[in-house]
């Protein structure tokens, strides 16, 4: 999908707004938690755009708050793009609700297979305050979608006539980019589906969404945080005190958000890679080695090694590449791989001073004399993983002493294998 570029000026001073951001696939899921933020945040609305109907040229938008919906529009497509209407729009319909002054919180409900990552930064960059990125999950569905290599397409679900995306790596990256997960009460999820959403994402705040008042809520409400408090305040709500508190998914949507850092995260050069785990019969398997692979040996264990996990994720090291950091990232069946950008490693040093300093912090925890940032760091995450097949499958791919040896000069010889992957 191409991101439409524009950019939004802002159009003077506005009141202070407070956007939260709900996603994921799982759209049961999804509109409980926007019901549930309703009515646990007074003067909140929901934003949405409904890009199913893109197929008559248009998008539409309605604005909602727990009584039902205030106002609807139409946004045209842009360049036959549903995902770039929504953007071109989405801003001015966030400033116009935050110039009347009257919006505790705007809640943007995202369409299914909208991801949160686009839409938070568009926000941001139009001059507005992302407060909470929020997806949505039915833990009993976790799996099935994890699983599930349909092209979106193929499902009803695509954002643009050239959206290639699947259901499994959408939904991966939803799940992975927020920073918190509203999680609904699932009658059919066991330990299992709880254990693998707490290794997909072990650092997400995983909130209920559950019916009532939010004093009806389980267990004794915390008072508000001062960061709380304070975005509170500037969402233009009542001071908040220990006798009126904020529900935990009203806390989370206020909380505070950084796009910067939830980008970091993201990239494969410092991204927050879950860490070794095992439990419920679900393993997280992490593989560092420090060094290249065989193009065409990991070219032929491609598919064993996609099939071997619901989730794997990471960077690797290919010897005829032996300057390129390398993203891989697989669900569903299906992997995609592509190139990062170079080694820190293989950058001179007045290059440096360009790499944002998370790269450089992140590299630097992983330093080696001889390689620099050169490795391989891959996760694997699944229920019933063959940890031991898995290494000795990886391990096989890797060059020989022989091959090693041989130096870089060598290594570039090396049949390229993944040049049609990577588009070289």
């Amino acid at each position: 999908m191409q991101a439409h570029k524009h950019e939004h000026e802002p159009s003077g001073p506005a009141h202070e707004l407070s956007v939260a951001i709900v996603g994921g696939l799982h759209a049961d899921a999804r509109k409980a938690a926007v019901a549930r933020l309703l009515v646990d945040v007074p003067g909140s609305v929901v934003l949405h755009h409904d890009l199913a109907t893109a197929v008559a040229g248009t998008v539409v938008r309605t604005v909602s708050d727990a009584s039902g919906i205030l106002s609807a529009g139409e946004a045209p497509l842009v360049n036959d793009c549903a995902c770039c209407a929504l953007r071109e729009d989405l801003v001015p319909e966030l400033r116009r609700l935050a110039d009347a002054g009257l919006t505790r919180l705007a809640i943007v409900e995202l369409w299914d297979s909208v991801e949160p990552k686009a839409m938070a930064e568009v926000v941001t960059a139009g001059g507005l305050t992302v407060t909470g990125v929020i997806t949505a999950v039915d833990p009993a569905l976790l799996l099935p979608y994890l699983g599930n290599g349909d092209d979106l397409a193929e499902r009803g679900l695509a954002a643009a006539a050239t959206d290639q995306r699947t259901v499994a790596d959408t939904f991966a990256r939803q799940l992975e980019y927020a920073t918190v997960l509203a999680l609904v009460d699932s009658p059919d999820a066991d330990d299992e589906d709880r254990e693998l959403l707490a290794q997909l994402h072990p650092t997400a705040r995983q909130v209920p969404v559950t019916g009532g008042h939010p004093g009806d809520l389980a267990g004794p409400a915390a008072a508000p945080t001062p960061a709380e408090a304070e975005a509170e305040s500037r969402a233009g709500g009542a001071p908040l005190s220990p006798l009126a508190p904020l529900s935990p998914l009203a806390s989370a949507a206020l909380a505070g958000f950084d796009v910067e850092a939830a980008a970091a995260a993201q990239h494969p050069a410092c991204a927050l890679l879950p860490a070794e785990a095992d439990a419920h019969g679900v393993s997280t398997f992490v593989w560092h080695r420090r060094r290249p692979f065989h193009p065409e040996r990991l070219y032929e264990a491609l598919e064993d090694l996609t099939c071997a996990a619901a989730r794997s994720r990471g960077r690797f090291w290919l010897a005829d590449h032996p300057d390129t950091l390398l993203h891989w990232d697989a669900a569903g069946g299906a992997l995609c791989v592509e190139s990062a950008g170079p080694w820190l490693a293989s950058l001179p040093d007045a290059a440096w001073d360009m790499v944002p300093p998370v790269r450089r912090a992140a590299a630097a925890l992983d330093w080696h004399p001889e390689h620099g940032d050169c490795c391989q760091h891959l996760v694997f995450t699944s229920p019933g993983l063959d940890r031991d097949g898995l290494a000795e499958l990886l391990e096989s791919c890797l060059l020989t002493d022989a091959e090693y040896a041989g130096g870089r000069a060598a290594w570039k010889r090396l049949p390229p294998a993944f040049d049609t992957l990577l588009e070289v």
